[in-house]
């Protein structure tokens, strides 16, 4: 696998080696020893998938207890996947990396515990996969508004169109009011 730091430097995007012919590819989509070699030395605990439509923005959350690594991954589809740092102490904090994922590209990216997390959906659906460092703990998880005006995110809006949102992340507060990790 290749790991590419991306503007945040824990941030890294994986790119699998993929072994292909015409009957279809195979690849590693994790390797305990070379992530925690190559990343990090970390355990995962619990995987999750969901399926979203084109137009659909999922975040920005974050678990200010129990703070999740993600490790995530597009299955069907394409998404623009997002992550901000909240660590007070780091020379990132209020910065955001951004990056396409999708099913042709297999690109997979590692966002660290301390960050807000996030995508939005281009393809007309996308499914996606990510394992978690920490358990979903609804009870401690914030989310921050997607379109906040600190943070600037050059999200690939469709022209014409306004991303469709849960209720939760409509109520999503700003990046100065947020809860971030010291």
């Amino acid at each position: 696998m290749k790991y590419t730091k991306l503007n945040i430097p824990d941030v890294v995007l994986i790119e699998p080696e993929i072994f292909g012919d015409d009957r279809g590819f195979f690849m590693e989509t994790f390797r305990e020893d070379e992530f925690k070699t190559s990343i990090t030395d970390t355990s995962f605990v619990q995987d999750n998938h969901s399926k979203s439509t084109r137009g659909i923005l999922r975040g920005l959350h974050y678990q200010i207890k129990q703070p999740q690594g993600k490790l995530v991954r597009v299955t069907s589809g394409q998404v623009f996947d997002v992550a901000v740092d909240l660590r007070k102490t780091s020379p990132y904090f209020g910065q955001w990396a951004g990056i396409e994922l999708s099913s042709k590209n297999k690109k997979m990216l590692w966002v660290p515990p301390g960050f807000a997390h996030g995508f939005y959906v281009l393809s007309n659906e996308a499914e996606f996969l990510y394992k978690c460092t920490d358990y979903y703990a609804p009870e401690h998880e914030k989310s921050i508004i997607w379109n906040d005006s600190d943070l600037a995110i050059d999200w690939p809006i469709l022209p014409g169109t306004r991303p469709l949102l849960s209720s939760k992340d409509e109520k999503g507060i700003s990046f100065a009011a947020a809860q971030v990790y010291s």
